[in-house]
């Protein structure tokens, strides 16, 4: 579906055949956000590009966004502000930064409810909609942890507290549509301002808005469990009104039995989504997986065609579902069943695609359920000024998600259902006790960190005897003149392998070629892999019980060792960090990505 878009969208994303022009808002927002889930699943850089070059078509260096109309307050137009940030990230463009600051700036001037809720457009005053959750809180959020404001996060949950506040009908546990604190809109409820339905995609975006802001909100915070007691009460209500044969939900939620009343495709993706999603992050308990199974499978019956080209198509998506305007939409029954349905709607295409996502990583769970991967911070330990001139972490950390770090590695252990640890000391009994991996990167020289910490006899002692008792140990190194080999070699040596000083795979500017490695047919780890890239790697000297798992020219590359109940990996190389599994450079005949989930499988099934 992803790849039918974007051949659909080649030029720009709007709707031609509806003589639309294409403008900066939240649909073109929400595919593209679509797509870099199915980038950072894949690794396959042809989404990043496609991302990048629709950003950069409406950004110009000065951070101006071509169509975006700053002082209409309209929420919608935030939507666009996490691609913003991601492109900052990858980038390092400041364009990128200005116009994240012009979509922040509008937050700041946003005109508010008498409790601090964001009006969903100047136009509509005094109303808060379910729809702007969605539309504006992630990227709040977002913005507010890569920028240093923590200060933004009561006002983030107070969103969400105030909506619910409002808009919650204590009988069935949903949220109306709309609030008018005025109570002057003909469509709002004279006592309570609500509006009288349950529209099935307004609760579609509450809920993907919620589960996402989840994501970057501080653990910590004392909203933090507010904000989760809102979910668990929400999810509950909502499979209440999923339909018990197909498994989809309807345009208006709770009248399944309704005259003219259809299952609706966005909504449903919505709900998938948010179900599958709070599984895995355990928000919710694992029985509501079934909830979004069936929900997928009811999509997969009920919405989906293909065409005679083969080109997948999504059906049944509403149109636009509003309050108010002109002509007066006045929220009742009979409104929402008048509105339009699209194929191939955007709004319903891209929860689509998140949805299926999450469904494909619910299968993968069990790899590594209940199991913890440690990454050590103790041996390599760098930190560098970012950009606001504060010391930050980095390089092959977990949280690093620029081209120096494994967050992505992070993210297939997570996929598979593993949990990550940052061994920010040197290894004891207690530190390493609760790991079922351990991952030792590069340890440092005095080049890179002033006073290094080297691996000292007593940590060497503790790593062999957990690995002997089960542990699995991963040591990856680099060319002799990166990494501080004495001492790694000698904890290396404990399981027969040694980093030498001779490094191959010395690779010139983009001569990817000259880095390849091809992996031999049924590789005991490397089960669908035939070609890797790996650059400038010491080549290992073995003496059992080390045996090679991939040699080429007379040159060990990778070895394994059996220890007592445990194994070691090891490479002469950091390898799978960001640059060499998000596509952006190397050329897709490298299958780093699918090597490195690979390898997550192998270390996590013992």
């Amino acid at each position: 579906m992803a790849n039918a878009m974007m051949e659909t969208h080649k030029d720009s994303i709007t709707y031609k055949e509806e003589g639309k022009f294409a403008r900066w808002d939240y649909e073109q927002a929400i595919l593209l956000k679509a797509l870099e889930r199915v980038w950072t699943r894949t690794g396959d850089g042809k989404y990043y590009q496609f991302i990048l070059k629709n950003m950069d078509s409406y950004v110009n260096e000065k951070g101006e966004i071509k169509t975006y109309k700053g002082e209409q307050f309209n929420i919608d137009n935030i939507t666009g502000g996490r691609i913003l940030l991601m492109l900052y990230r990858e980038t390092g463009k400041e364009k990128f930064k200005l116009a994240a600051d012009l979509l922040r700036n509008q937050l700041k001037n946003q005109p508010r409810t008498q409790e601090g809720g964001f009006w969903h457009k100047k136009i509509y005053p005094n109303q808060m909609w379910l729809d702007g959750l969605y539309m504006g809180e992630p990227f709040y959020a977002e913005y507010s942890k890569a920028f240093n404001e923590p200060q933004n996060f009561d006002d983030i949950a107070n969103q969400f507290i105030l909506m619910e506040k409002y808009a919650r009908d204590a009988k069935t546990g949903l949220l109306y549509h709309g609030w008018d604190e005025s109570k002057a809109q003909k469509w709002a409820n004279k006592s309570t301002g609500t509006s009288p339905n349950f529209w099935d995609r307004a609760l579609g975006w509450y809920v993907m808005g919620l589960v996402d802001v989840l994501d970057t909100f501080p653990k910590e915070h004392p909203k933090r469990p507010e904000l989760l007691a809102i979910y668990q009460r929400l999810m509950p209500a909502i499979i209440k009104y999923q339909d018990p044969k197909e498994g989809c939900w309807y345009q208006v939620m709770d009248k399944i039995d309704g005259k003219d009343n259809y299952m609706e495709a966005s909504g449903t993706a919505m709900f998938v989504y948010g179900l599958a999603k709070g599984v895995r992050m355990r928000y919710l308990d694992k029985s509501y997986l079934q909830n979004a199974q069936k929900g997928y499978q009811g999509m997969l019956k009920n919405f989906i065609s293909v065409d005679l080209k083969g080109v997948p198509h999504y059906e049944k998506v509403v149109l636009v579902s509003g309050l108010g305007g002109n002509p007066y939409r006045d929220g009742s029954y009979e409104y929402y069943l008048k509105e339009p349905i699209r194929r191939d709607d955007l709004k319903g295409i891209a929860p689509f695609i998140m949805a299926s996502v999450e469904m494909e990583i619910a299968e993968e769970q069990s790899i590594g359920k209940g199991k913890n991967v440690g990454l050590d911070e103790y041996f390599n330990h760098e930190f560098r000024k970012n950009k606001a001139g504060n010391s930050e972490r980095f390089h092959y950390t977990w949280e690093d998600e620029k081209d120096s770090g494994y967050s992505l590695l992070g993210n297939i252990f997570k996929d598979y259902g593993a949990n990550l640890k940052s061994v920010t000391e040197a290894p004891k009994v207690n530190s390493l006790k609760d790991l079922d991996v351990y991952i030792i990167v590069d340890p440092d020289t005095k080049k890179e960190t002033e006073s290094p910490n080297y691996i000292e006899k007593d940590d060497i002692n503790c790593i062999e005897n957990w690995v002997k008792s089960g542990g699995t140990l991963v040591i990856l190194a680099n060319d002799s003149a990166n990494v501080e080999l004495p001492h790694f070699n000698q904890m290396a040596k404990r399981f027969g392998i040694e980093f030498t000083d001779k490094s191959i795979n010395m690779v010139k500017n983009n001569v990817y070629k000259q880095g390849k490695v091809l992996i031999p047919n049924n590789h005991e780890i490397f089960k669908d892999v035939k070609k890797i890239f790996v650059k400038e790697l010491s080549v290992l000297s073995l003496k059992e019980p080390a045996r090679a798992t991939i040699s080429e020219n007379g040159h060990v590359i990778m070895a394994v060792t059996n220890y007592g109940k445990g194994r070691v990996f090891a490479l002469g190389d950091p390898w799978i960090y960001n640059e060499y599994l998000n596509g952006k450079r190397l050329p897709m005949e490298f299958e780093n990505f699918k090597a490195a989930k690979n390898l997550a499988v192998w270390l996590l099934k013992k």
